[in-house]
């Protein structure tokens, strides 16, 4: 997922208890949604990915499902990282990444 590329929330192939939420450059509320969607379909937990400046939204997207919409969802893990990109000249960048990963 790069910063201007577009959004998705998906279910991988082994079923809703692997359910993915990928953080981009839309609003808050619209992965919020995506996450109660998720649960409501019978996903377990649901992983939230961010990377760079957008890590901060999905702390948001994480706070706000837990608090506002589903209240017995708990945070089960946070993994953070650095992975490195190549930028259009070619030179390396670090960008850090987050995966939250919320239950019921």
């Amino acid at each position: 997922m790069t910063e201007g590329k577009p959004d998705k929330a998906e279910q991988t192939d082994s079923g809703p208890r692997d359910a993915v939420v990928l953080v981009g450059s839309k609003n808050v509320m619209s992965y919020v949604l995506a996450c109660v969607t998720l649960f409501n379909k019978g996903a377990k937990e649901v992983v939230i990915k961010a990377r760079g400046r957008l890590i901060s939204r999905a702390v948001d997207v994480a706070e706000i499902t837990r608090h506002r919409f589903i209240t017995d969802v708990k945070v089960k893990d946070i993994q953070i990282d650095t992975t490195t990109v190549q930028t259009d000249k070619g030179s390396d960048l670090n960008v850090s990444t987050i995966d939250i990963t919320i239950s019921k």
